[in-house]
């Protein structure tokens, strides 16, 4: 058995923003919610557990309970936040600790590491790489028989050692009953006045304990972040790789550079996205979809053969052949039938649409269970709020809905109703029934000259 120790604790101060690193988003989602999908694909999965210190309640807000929590109420370094979870992690064998800022590590690197350190029976191993430019790592810092003797931080590099290109990428795997005991004889006599994890090397090292390392060649997956420079760096190849693994897949994107496609997104064969557009968070789109340019999906699942076009969609649904947009906004489930023509201009939020429902332009739609085959005309609205109160309408099967209608909530309208154009209408109608809630025109012969008025 092992634990699985996340440190997240720290600042971030390189960010130069007051929201901890780790919340930071890359493309749709927070960096170390990326770090937990992987930890949950290991060979053998622990809920772990995590060290917050700066601002923890955003960490909170974002991890909820997808680990536990420890705290490092002052920020003393990694080795001091590693030390908090003595308590916790006491009956492990090992413990696998990783830093909260690397969100593209992968679960094939983690479980090579473990069984490496398993299969070599260290005390100590470590994930490092080299880069041509080593700036902000640590260097790997080896004897004269190429023994790992400790890790340099770059704020303490000799200048000899500071040629180096081996790093260290913060991710160890460290036998506990070992762990403990050196991380009480850290000292903090360095430049940044902290309790270094990476110290615990050269402890091992003095007490001729097994430290080895598993070098890997991946510096995209590896990087930490340590600044927005290296966090924008890191989405734009993030977002080159999704791209192109969309394309490989048969999805045309029409200039590829200007869309951007969430981690979590998927998109069937023989659709086309068209410039412009961002599909972000859990979305599922279906086979020879077009949507684009200048749209806006987030959480929502399109299926086949749905066009949408300069349009706003969040946590929505909409089924095959349905036309969107332009300029249309669906949000807060809801739900499009079967070859509906939603039109400019509609929102429509918390509703279930029909098939063959036409929605053309100019209206709101909330909190509505609508039939199949109606016809809102331009600028109906359902009036769902009282002021304190959001109220259902429900309306049925083959309905005309004239032009500047509203119908105030709650509302029943039956099958095969008939609105006249400007009605508001208050109260339930029944099948079959024809309804026209209007004042009647009043025509005053010759009377507008008593009027005057500007054209312009």
């Amino acid at each position: 058995m092992h634990s699985i120790i996340i440190l997240a604790a720290g600042k971030g101060t390189r960010m130069k923003t007051k929201m901890p690193k780790c919340v930071f988003p890359l493309l749709d989602k927070p960096l170390i919610l990326y770090l937990i999908s992987t930890l949950k694909e290991l060979d053998n999965c622990y809920k772990p557990l995590c060290v917050v210190g700066y601002q923890k309640e955003a960490l909170q807000e974002v991890l909820k309970d997808e680990v536990n929590y420890v705290f490092q109420e002052e920020q003393l370094g990694t080795a001091d936040a590693v030390l908090k979870c003595e308590k916790e992690v006491q009956d492990a064998d090992f413990s696998l600790i990783i830093n909260g800022d690397t969100p593209l590590l992968t679960s094939e690197y983690l479980n090579a590491l473990i069984d490496k350190h398993l299969k070599e029976k260290n005390d100590l191993t470590l994930l490092t790489t080299y880069l041509v430019n080593p700036q902000g790592y640590g260097r790997i810092i080896k004897d004269n028989k190429f023994k790992i003797k400790k890790i340099a931080e770059e704020k303490d590099l000799s200048k000899k050692e500071f040629g180096i290109n081996e790093v260290n990428l913060g991710v160890y795997v460290i036998n506990n009953d070992k762990l403990f005991d050196a991380l009480k004889r850290i000292n903090n006599l360095n430049n940044s006045h902290e309790y270094y994890l990476t110290d615990i090397v050269k402890l091992f090292y003095e007490q001729k304990y097994k430290i080895s390392c598993l070098n890997v060649e991946d510096n995209f997956h590896l990087h930490g972040i340590n600044d927005l420079i290296t966090l924008s760096e890191i989405e734009n190849k993030l977002k080159e790789e999704i791209n192109n693994k969309a394309l490989k897949n048969g999805v045309y994107l029409i200039n590829k550079d200007s869309i951007i496609l969430g981690t979590d997104v998927k998109i069937d064969e023989g659709s086309i996205i068209y410039p412009n557009t961002l599909i972000l968070g859990k979305c599922q789109i279906g086979k020879n979809c077009v949507i684009g340019p200048n749209c806006e999906i987030n959480d929502s699942i399109i299926e086949d053969n749905v066009k949408i076009k300069h349009s706003l969609i969040n946590n929505s649904y909409i089924k095959k052949g349905a036309t969107i947009g332009p300029f249309a906004h669906l949000r807060m489930n809801a739900i499009i039938g079967e070859n509906d023509r939603i039109g400019n201009f509609v929102e429509i939020k918390k509703s279930l649409i029909g098939k063959a429902t036409n929605v053309a332009h100019l209206t709101y739609i909330g909190d509505t269970t609508c039939g199949d085959n109606v016809n809102f005309g331009c600028g109906v609205i359902t009036v769902n709020y009282d002021g304190i109160n959001k109220h259902h309408t429900t309306i049925g099967n083959n309905v005309f809905i004239g032009c500047n209608s509203n119908l105030i909530a709650p509302l029943n309208i039956g099958d095969n109703v008939f609105i006249a154009a400007g009605s508001t209408i208050t109260t339930s109608l029944e099948k079959n029934d024809f309804s026209i809630a209007r004042a009647f025109q009043v025509t005053k012969k010759n009377y507008s000259p008593k009027y005057k008025y500007n054209t312009r």
